[in-house]
Formats: C-alpha cells, structure tokens, sequence
C-alpha cells in the first residue's frame, strides 16, 4: 500500500489533517477505540443515573450489584483488550506501510 518512500519523521502531524495514509489510518483506530472506551468507562454511570433500580438491584456474580461490577470489572478488563487490540492494529499498519522501529544500528 505504501506507494512513496515517505520519512514519517519529517511530516507534520495534525490530528484534524493527517499527512500522510499512515497516519490518517492510525488516527482512524484511535479516534474508533478512543470512542469505545468512553463507552465503557462512562456507560455504567450513565445508566445508574437513569436507571438507578435497575442498575443497584440487579445482582450477579455472588451479589454484587450490577453496575459496582461494570465499572469495577468489565471497565479495567475493556480498556485493557482495547489496548491489545490496538497493539496488534499498529503492528498491522508497521507492516503495511514498511514503517521500522529499528536504529539504524541494529540493522548492521
């Protein structure tokens, strides 16, 4: 896909314009990701707050409350398979777009 020789280093980065297909696919999966995680950081408090009854009543895994083990368990679990996933995203695009994170003296 990378159809120019491109030195990343030397491109101006701008999250509203990015210059070069790299940067604007890694911006894509963050800005995606990012949007996840604020789902499942703020969804729980949202739906206590209009669902209260629902949320405190509601009991599972030995009688915790629905929404202390949304925010005390899934959250933490959801931001850490988020960061898998863009891990192995950005060694996607590193491959795609022939971008290397070796020194120049490692590749002696």
């Amino acid at each position: 896909m990378a159809d120019e020789d491109v030195d990343y280093l030397e491109r101006e980065v701008n999250i509203f314009r990015p210059s070069t297909p790299f940067m604007r696919d890694n911006l894509r999966m963050m800005f995606i990701l990012f949007g996840l995680w604020i789902l499942f950081v703020f969804g729980p408090v949202i739906a206590s707050y209009f669902a209260p009854e629902a949320m405190t009543e509601t009991r599972v895994l030995g009688g915790f409350p629905l929404n202390f083990f949304l925010t005390a368990m899934v959250a933490p679990g959801a931001a850490l398979v988020l960061a898998g996933v863009y891990a192995r995203y950005r060694d996607h695009l590193d491959r795609v777009y022939g971008v290397s994170h070796d020194s120049p003296e490692d590749q002696r």
